[in-house]
């Protein structure tokens, strides 16, 4: 009886983390839009769908700590909750990240910001990419694409300093665009950390199957 109380609640904590997830692949999705198109509306948008990503963190943590301490799990049992705990961490930050570029669209008088700086849009799409395949390791418990996504950090990483050069382009062209240039660079540095957070996510399944994190044995 307590077993299947337990992964009933378990099943529930896994229906609220795929509702986030798909709100979070969304703020992503939203904010490539927003920044190919200037479209304040659809930012307006991502700051309100940041405030319900924030409550459905609070809901899932509470919902972890609830099953930690009512079930006492098990090793295994006890890193499925643990994994979903740093997981649903993660998953808020990337929220954050996606208001925060919304935040600075907001503040940018320019139509169509991409026109400009043709590297952030292909960073947008690999952070996408990055944390929809992340998300798919964490349910499918594949250690393999965990790996595969973490490689792209490199990719990612090679895309932010191309952008630095661009943006270099742009002030010595003109030194009034050194405000913009500022926020362009902001904008490229968050959708680098939503990747950061997806390798996190990567990590948290490397735990969950093996219990280490970078060969250290945690659980």
């Amino acid at each position: 009886m307590l077993r299947t109380n337990f992964e009933n609640d378990l099943n529930k904590l896994h229906v609220d983390l795929d509702k986030m997830c798909h709100l979070v692949i969304l703020a992503i999705e939203n904010c490539i839009v927003a920044f190919k198109s200037g479209d304040r509306e659809l930012c307006r948008d991502i700051l309100a769908g940041d405030k319900v990503i924030n409550d459905m963190e609070r809901t899932i943590e509470a919902r972890c700590l609830s099953l930690i301490l009512k079930q006492q799990p098990v090793a295994s049992d006890l890193r499925n909750v643990s994994t979903a705990l740093k997981v649903v961490t993660d998953l808020e930050r990337i929220g954050d990240q996606g208001a925060d570029i919304a935040e600075i669209l907001l503040d940018t008088d320019v139509t169509c910001p991409y026109k400009m700086v043709e590297h952030i849009p292909n960073m947008a799409h690999l952070a996408k990419n990055m944390v929809k395949q992340s998300i798919e390791a964490f349910h499918q418990h594949d250690l393999k694409k965990a790996s595969e996504v973490k490689k792209l950090e490199d990719d990612m990483d090679g895309l932010f300093e191309e952008v630095k050069v661009e943006l270099i382009q742009i002030v010595n062209e003109s030194k009034e665009t050194i405000d913009l240039a500022i926020n362009f660079l902001m904008i490229a540095k968050y959708f680098e950390r939503i990747g950061d957070h997806a390798v996190n996510i990567c990590e948290w399944v490397e735990f969950n199957q093996t219990g280490t994190v970078d060969n250290y044995r945690l659980i």
